[in-house]
């Protein structure tokens, strides 16, 4: 329990950071964000994971994917994805990346 509280509390500073940390232009990341095999280049804003048994996320960017217990990146950040990281999702709904 106080480790999934840590999580979520980290990855809302981290999201914090980037949100204080971008220009008033538009950002998305560079690269590609890949939801059971289906590839996002360039992502930005959030993604639904399929019902793809088992669900694969491959993030290929510059940017940190948060993997949301919920549909449209709403409920618990259940994970972080760091660049170059492959995570599979069992049971959560969507991913978002800033």
């Amino acid at each position: 329990m106080v480790r999934r509280m840590m999580t979520a509390l980290g990855a809302c500073a981290a999201a914090a950071t980037l949100v204080l940390g971008v220009s008033n232009s538009a950002y998305a990341a560079d690269g590609v964000l890949i939801i059971d095999g289906v590839a996002h280049l360039d992502p930005s804003g959030c993604f639904p994971i399929g019902d793809f048994v088992p669900a694969v996320v491959t993030n290929d960017t510059d940017a940190v994917a948060e993997v949301h217990s919920g549909p449209n990146c709403t409920g618990q950040v259940t994970w972080l994805i760091y660049p170059g990281e492959t995570y599979h999702p069992n049971g959560s709904r969507s991913v978002f990346v800033l």
